[in-house]
């Protein structure tokens, strides 16, 4: 990144989600028993520069809970996406459990007692919120509509196939395989596997590379169907050892 505004974007996220949706009862769960202190300790252990920069994060989410605060409501929808995501993932935790993860993106900068141990569930989800790719998904799962020509069209997720692309998009009789990635900001390299290449080069113009990019900020999608023959790619070829255990011959 170019400069420190986003440098803790997704942790900045998740503290302003859950002073937004559990108020005062989120930061008692870090042994607080008001936001101005608890601000300055985030401030102090280099969390954020200003606690303004936190309050402003709660500002952001505010306007999408039932909580009695405005927050910056004259935006709109326009950073509803980064609830969605958050939703995704950890819509269903109570405080108590949201806050372990919280408390996980902290690292040490927060001491966890035996009692908010991590559950190993939560640990999983907390690694798929920062991954980038993750993100863009969610985004164009709330948005493939605003899309020519998928207005009208069915969505089929495919991620779990691993065959090359993420979705499906149904049109009338036309089939459409969407591969997404994602940016944090306006530029950068996109990278296709084997497989999506591959995918890319057989279906061609039913074939197309969803960019989600600036997401930090504001996302912007831009969509390139047949790609393999609208962009340069250079082949790169990286070796990876894989580990296995296997048991002897077992009767099951």
């Amino acid at each position: 990144m170019s400069s420190n505004k986003h440098e803790n974007y997704e942790l900045l996220n998740l503290l302003g989600y859950g002073l937004a949706k559990f108020n005062n009862q989120f930061i008692k769960q870090f042994g607080f028993s008001t936001k101005t202190i608890f601000y300055d300790s985030l401030v102090k252990k280099g969390i954020a520069s200003t606690a303004s920069t936190i309050k402003n994060r709660q500002d952001l989410f505010d306007p999408f809970f039932d909580n009695g605060r405005k927050g910056w409501w004259q935006k709109g929808d326009a950073y509803i996406h980064r609830k969605i995501f958050i939703d995704s993932l950890f819509g269903d935790l109570d405080v108590n459990s949201f806050a372990e993860i919280v408390k996980l993106y902290i690292g040490g900068k927060f001491e966890i007692s035996e009692k908010d141990k991590i559950k190993p569930i939560l640990k999983s989800k907390f690694k798929q919120l920062q991954i980038t790719g993750n993100e863009a998904e969610s985004f164009f799962i709330h948005n493939f509509t605003k899309i020519q020509p998928f207005e009208s069209g069915i969505l089929e997720d495919a991620r779990f196939l691993g065959d090359g692309y993420d979705f499906q998009i149904q049109v009338m009789s036309k089939y459409y395989l969407a591969e997404v990635k994602g940016l944090r900001t306006g530029k950068g390299s996109i990278r296709l596997t084997i497989n999506e290449f591959n995918k890319a080069k057989e279906y061609q113009d039913y074939y197309a590379l969803i960019v989600v990019s600036n997401l930090q900020e504001i996302p912007k999608v831009t969509t390139v169907f047949n790609p393999i023959g609208k962009i340069d790619f250079e082949k790169n070829i990286i070796s990876q050892k894989q580990i296995f255990f296997n048991t002897k011959h077992i009767q099951w």
